[in-house]
This record gives C-alpha cells, sequence and structure tokens, in this order.
C-alpha cells in the first residue's frame, strides 16, 4: 500500500466535497514512467478519494493535446513543456497551466563516450540528430548558450541506428529513453547531459485547464491538483507499483525494465522533486522563473518581448506545501 493511502486518506476524504466528478485528462504521449505521478493517483485510487472519476487518456504522435486542451475537448491536459504556455497566450487560448509537475525538463543531449565532450559547450559545431519540433524549444537556447548553429543539424526520425552506428553524431532524447535504448540496443552507455542542469529554464509535464473551468469550478481544479501531487510523491517514494501496473496495461510496450530505469532516472536527476519544489512542494512554479522562461526565449525571437505569459498560467492551486510529509529520504 503506497504513503497516499496510508497517510492521506482521511484528509482526502474530508477535505473534498466532491463525490464521483467525471473529468477527462490527456496525456502527451504514450503511457511511461514519466507519467507515473499521473498512473499512480488513478491507481491507488488517490483521484478517487478526492471525489474524482478520473478518465485517462494516453497521448501518442497523432494527438495534439495542445489543440485539443484549447479546443475545450479535456478537462485537464498534460502540457509536456514551458512553450505550452505562451503558445496558447499566443494564440488567444483561454488555458493556463495549474501546476508543473517537472521542475526539471527531461530533455538531454547524448554521445558516444569520447575525451573530446565533457559538456553541452563542447558540442558546437559537431552533428546533432534533431527532430523538427526541438527548432523551436531548446535549439535556439543551445544558439545562444553555446554558440550551436543550424548547419550541426541533422534529421532525427526516432530511429536509434544513425547515432548507434556513427559515434561521432550526438542524439537528442528523453532521459528516461534514448539511453535505456542506447545501451539495450546498441551496447553503448552513452554520455547524458540534461540540458536543465546547464541551465534550460523551461517546466515539464504541466496540468493544463481552461479558464472556464478554474472561474466555476476551483474546488474540481484544486482537487486534481491536489490528488496529482499526491500522485507523485506516491511514486516517488512510495510504492509505485499500482502506478506501474496501469502503465502497462495501457502502453503494452512498455516493459519493466524500461520503468524502472525512467523512475531511478527522475530520482536521481530530481525531475520532479528539486528546486522551488523542495520549499513550495511538488508541482511548484514561479512567477520569477516564468518571467525568466519568457525573456530567455523571447531574447531568441521566439515570443515578443511583452508577451504577456502571466495569462497562461496562475500559482492559485499549488505552493501549499500540499502532502510535502510524504517526501522521503
Amino acid at each position: 500500500m503506497g504513503l497516499a493511502l496510508l497517510g492521506f486518506a482521511g484528509a482526502a476524504l474530508g477535505g473534498s466535497a466532491l463525490a464521483g466528478e467525471k473529468v477527462t485528462f490527456a496525456t502527451d504521449w504514450l503511457a511511461q514512467a514519466e507519467q507515473g505521478g499521473f498512473y499512480q493517483a488513478l491507481a491507488a485510487g488517490i483521484y478517487a478519494r478526492h471525489g474524482l472519476d478520473v478518465d485517462l487518456k494516453p497521448g501518442g504522435p497523432m494527438v495534439n493535446v495542445q489543440q485539443g486542451i484549447a479546443a475545450g475537448l479535456y478537462d485537464f491536459a498534460m502540457g509536456s513543456n514551458g512553450f505550452f504556455v505562451p503558445n496558447l497566450v499566443r494564440a488567444g487560448a483561454p488555458v493556463r497551466a495549474v501546476m508543473a509537475s517537472f521542475q526539471k525538463d527531461p530533455q538531454i543531449l547524448m554521445c558516444h563516450p569520447r575525451p573530446d565532450i565533457r559538456g553541452l559547450a563542447d558540442m558546437a559545431g559537431k552533428p546533432v540528430l534533431l527532430a523538427r519540433d526541438s527548432l523551436t524549444t531548446f535549439w535556439p537556447w543551445l544558439k545562444a548558450k553555446f554558440g550551436f548553429t543550424d548547419q550541426q543539424i541533422r534529421p532525427y526520425t526516432f530511429n536509434l541506428t544513425p547515432f548507434l552506428v556513427n559515434p561521432e553524431t550526438i542524439q537528442q532524447g528523453y532521459l528516461g529513453s534514448e539511453p535505456y535504448s542506447a545501451q539495450t540496443e546498441g551496447g553503448i552507455t552513452p554520455q547524458v547531459y540534461l540540458l536543465a542542469d546547464a541551465g534550460y529554464p523551461s517546466y515539464g509535464a504541466m496540468v493544463m485547464v481552461q479558464q472556464t473551468l478554474i472561474d466555476t469550478r476551483p474546488a474540481l481544479v484544486q482537487a486534481f491538483v491536489d490528488a496529482t501531487i499526491e500522485g507523485w510523491y506516491d511514486y516517488l517514494y512510495g510504492d509505485p507499483s499500482a502506478g506501474n501496473a496501469l502503465i502497462k496495461k495501457t502502453n503494452p510496450d512498455m516493459t519493466d525494465a524500461l520503468i524502472t530505469y525512467g523512475l531511478a532516472q527522475m530520482k536521481e536527476h530530481g525531475v520532479v522533486d528539486s528546486g522551488d519544489a523542495l520549499e513550495l512542494g511538488v508541482g511548484a512554479m514561479t512567477d520569477a522563473r516564468w518571467r525568466f522562461f519568457l525573456e530567455t526565449m523571447a531574447r531568441e525571437g521566439l515570443y515578443p518581448a511583452d508577451l504577456d505569459v502571466t495569462k497562461g498560467y496562475t500559482l492559485q492551486f499549488v505552493n501549499r506545501r500540499h502532502a510535502i510529509e510524504m517526501r522521503r529520504p
């Protein structure tokens, strides 16, 4: 039985006037460890104890979650990275981020073991396998901070073979995915560099909500946020088996080994529980960090400097140290 089941059942039952409220939540990709807090909250009954009947809808390559939440197709949706917020503000969509599960975006660059690379700065001028979407997210930041150029770009089609067969190539990836595949498929233990540890300022795995729901059902939004926070603490520090079983049921291609690897990487690198979350609790966001994110990306021409990013998030439901007692060494 997870920590949330033992320590927070009474609080959840006593703190919510909701009863079986049906809501939809869309993730940004197929079920995986990086969504573990959401799956744990569902599988361990945490959402239910907060009065929520959650229909968790997994994403995938043909699902545009950003458009879906803007169109009102879901009650809640997972925003992959910080770019969701200014993108939706610029589009005039009445959607806000209400929590950030990840204090660190899990985006990485990795390379074969090689003595000439000891950090991201050493990768400038070298070929990088890059997906198209990355051209308008972390790539401009790498260009500005480390002198990367577009001449380095090689297309990444989510097939790892070009990286495995060419020791000179650098590969973009996700902390809990591509490095594992490099080891298991290619027998390579890559050098892995987490962009967030070099200053990349994006949040990740945010919960996005339409403004109408915030205005009309704030208690419902608070219940979802609180239950999700408890789900993440339980997944990280309790028994994650319930969440993992649901992940595998939802995504049959997911293996125990890959889930274990992904969870270990999140813990080791403080993806969820680090930075502001250490003091304010899981899900934390701050005005200062959102300003810094917008200023950083505006300098690279991705957004107007005067874009009012505050229209795309609210701190109303987070920074309350909710369930922080569930943290364990």
